[in-house]
């Protein structure tokens, strides 16, 4: 064997393509990754819903494209049915889920779907999708199944294809029927904070530059307020204004301070985009648990000592079990000090 062997590889194995992964979820961790999926699509539905379970009325996933509550007999909404299996989907596995549609929108339990897709890990078989690609075959082949799989698997009770049901059927607009391609949604899942979560694979590489603002656009943070009085406390000189802190002694300082702040920001942000939001709070967490100990040392009215010694113990702090230790740098632990000034968990000089 030629390739060197790391640690990381000994502890979580070979790492398993998110296409694949998805085949031996659970079908409830099913539902909930395409849950995950549509909540990317902000642009097309006012909100997601999973239902699942006895009483679903053959809807596992409801796409809402405008309120409900606005719309309560007519309102628009697209349909998305999990079925998890071990081989790809069949005519057999979904005839009795076309009959719930049918039968509980022709009972006026909810108006018909716009769309009605079915989404399976395994994908749909070729008999099924030469099905959907054809509405008309798929109406009679449904028409004809009906008695074996929908008359008694509907409800608790018989329902048969006859009467106003049945020319309700004859009526039934069966284009709305369609299938997703698994690879499409594990595709547009990265898209999603929970992506890393589900189906690992690194976290992608941090902005290179911190964008900084102009200071004039800072004066009312507490941090910087914070800042220039711990300068001050060391200072035989009163700084009055922020600004004033440029081309002192402190300037460097200062800085790098706000330099540290915005790197924090900007790795919150990014632990947004990527990981729960969680993640970042646990690891602010653990810097302030750090440098809490310290902050409430007597520093004898000295902000500015007590700012640098909890800075320096901030940048000794060890991230071991969460997941952003590996993008973290010393400067993004200096940052958090001053997000958790901005937030008064942190103080260097008492407000008067």
């Amino acid at each position: 064997m030629d390739d060197y062997i790391t640690a990381h590889q000994v502890s979580v194995g070979t790492q398993i393509e998110p296409i694949q992964r998805i085949k031996i979820m659970s079908a409830d961790e099913w539902e909930t990754l395409v849950e995950e999926w549509l909540d990317t699509k902000t642009d097309k539905y006012l909100k997601i819903e999973k239902m699942g379970g006895a009483g679903d009325m053959g809807r596992d996933v409801i796409a809402y494209i405008n309120n409900p509550k606005d719309h309560p007999t007519n309102y628009q909404w697209d349909c998305y049915q999990c079925k998890h299996y071990s081989q790809t989907l069949a005519p057999s596995h979904i005839w009795v889920e076309l009959g719930k549609i049918i039968y509980y929108s022709f009972n006026k339990e909810y108006p018909v779907p716009n769309r009605y897709y079915f989404v399976a890990p395994q994908g749909v078989g070729t008999s099924l999708s030469n099905l959907l690609d054809n509405p008309q075959k798929l109406k009679l082949s449904l028409k004809k199944n009906w008695e074996n799989y929908c008359e008694n698997g509907i409800s608790n009770k018989s329902i048969k294809l006859s009467d106003s049901l049945l020319k309700y059927f004859d009526n039934f607009n069966f284009s709305i029927f369609d299938k997703q391609l698994p690879k499409n949604i594990v595709n547009d899942h990265k898209n999603h904070k929970n992506h890393l979560l589900r189906f690992g694979g690194g976290l992608p590489n941090r902005r290179a530059n911190v964008n900084i603002p102009p200071l004039n656009q800072e004066s009312n943070l507490r941090y910087i307020n914070q800042l220039t009085k711990a300068y001050n406390s060391d200072s035989s000189k009163h700084i009055e204004k922020a600004v004033s802190i440029i081309g002192s002694k402190y300037e460097n300082h200062f800085q790098r301070s706000r330099k540290s702040f915005y790197s924090a920001e900007e790795l919150r942000l990014f632990t947004r985009d990527n990981l729960p939001v969680e993640v970042y709070s646990k690891f602010k967490d653990d810097i302030f648990d750090s440098v809490i100990n310290i902050a409430e040392e007597n520093f004898d009215n000295n902000g500015f000592s007590k700012l640098k010694s909890v800075e320096n113990q901030a940048s000794k702090t060890t991230i071991e079990s969460n997941p952003i230790r590996e993008v973290c740098q010393t400067i993004d632990k200096k940052g958090v000090c001053h997000q958790l000034v901005n937030e008064k968990q942190l103080t260097w000089v008492e407000d008067e």
